[in-house]
């Protein structure tokens, strides 16, 4: 089974700003939100067999605090959305062409300088490809729109579905895996 968790809480989500790549650690909210997901993960008895992360800091924080015991192996294809020159925008104030991106991210494109949501879900998919044939629980560590990338890869029936839902800090995915085929995510309260 594959396990998808986005990082927990920081600062720029409590600010309600466009994150991006900013590398910046948890906070103590989001750090309870971690160490609480790995309590109940562990009490449910799953053990990770592999962990992988983004390699900003709040993903491997969370990481960290899920799978205490498990080396953790980083991934630039995890990494968050490229927001380029709109990186901590306020989310309350956004400029008008960002706006009308996240009005219909299937028929609107990214704004100039952004990464592409295409290039988002090409990345995270040769990611899924390449660990799918793993044996073991896996857990990856990840941030909103990479988790939407992921998600859309395993689903490419969605239309785009996944892009306008929101996805809270150390809110789990889980996808099933049998013989190296991945089955369709499902949004798993742990």
């Amino acid at each position: 089974m594959i396990y998808v968790i986005r990082h927990g809480e920081t600062e720029k989500n409590r600010a309600y700003a466009l994150q991006g790549r900013s590398d910046l650690p948890l906070n103590e909210k989001g750090r309870e939100q971690a160490a609480d997901a790995g309590k109940r993960i562990r009490a449910l008895g799953i053990e990770f067999s592999h962990v992988f992360s983004s390699p900003l800091v709040r993903a491997v924080e969370t990481a960290k605090l899920i799978a205490p015991d498990t080396g953790i192996i980083t991934d630039d294809r995890l990494i968050e959305m490229d927001y380029g020159p709109y990186e901590g925008a306020d989310m309350n104030h956004l400029p008008p062409e960002v706006l009308f991106f996240f009005k219909d991210f299937v028929n609107n494109p990214a704004p100039h300088g952004m990464e592409q949501l295409s290039d988002v879900v090409k990345r995270t998919g040769s990611f899924i490809e390449d660990i799918k044939e793993l044996k073991g629980d896996i857990l990856i560590s990840t941030h909103a729109i990479a988790m939407k990338g992921i998600l859309e890869y395993l689903t490419p029936g969605s239309n785009g579905s996944y892009w306008p839902k929101y996805i809270g800090n150390c809110a789990v995915y889980t996808v099933d895996v049998k013989d190296g085929l991945l089955g369709i995510p499902v949004e798993t309260e742990i």
